[in-house]
């Protein structure tokens, strides 16, 4: 799925150190398909009445607010998985486990770290409304203040056009194509 421009309430689940395990527990891992993931985002967490994800407003929100170091533990690529499934296109935090930063720009979910100050705004408006635009790097918080986010350069283009690691290599088939032509055209000469 292309990310471009995402304008959506943000639910907000303030909890530093979130591990892979909590975000979609191991039993969920048997499957050989991303479908259906979705439901067991949180799933232990989910039964209490006054969590995040469960009050009415939070259906339909697209970005998900965390505590630091957001995706640690185990090098589930599941998490983002679930987390998309579940309808999720961007989490914001102050810090992503690295794997699960990586794991989440290979899998078309947006990791983006903002600083402690806006941070700290978005903790404190659950279900409020921002704005990414993935392009310019840019996220708006509920204030109408705007925050830069860093992303990989090479991420960054294959979330804006939809694709995955391979999904870029295949589109540059043309490009293989008319190198390798070019090389045998060189090689015969030689010979």
């Amino acid at each position: 799925m292309k990310i471009d421009k995402i304008e959506s309430k943000i639910v907000v689940l303030p909890i530093d150190n979130i591990d892979t395990d909590q975000i979609i527990p191991a039993r969920y891992l048997k499957i050989t398909s991303k479908e259906g993931l979705g439901e067991g985002l949180f799933h232990d967490w989910r039964g209490q009445k006054d969590f995040p994800l469960n009050q009415p407003g939070a259906k339909g929100a697209e970005i998900l607010v965390t505590g630091d170091n957001f995706g640690c533990g185990s090098s589930r690529e599941h998490a983002p998985w679930a987390l998309t499934q579940y309808g999720f296109n961007a989490v914001v935090s102050t810090s992503f486990a690295d794997i699960f930063n990586g794991n989440s720009l290979k899998n078309g979910l947006l990791p983006i770290v903002v600083p402690k100050d806006a941070h700290e705004e978005l903790l404190s408006s659950n279900l409020a409304h921002v704005k990414i635009d993935l392009a310019s790097q840019e996220l708006t918080l509920p204030s109408g203040r705007v925050v830069k986010f860093p992303i990989d350069s090479f991420a960054k283009q294959c979330l804006l056009n939809g694709v995955d690691e391979l999904g870029y290599m295949l589109q540059q088939e043309p490009a293989i194509a008319a190198f390798e032509a070019k090389r045998v055209d060189s090689v015969n000469t030689l010979q």
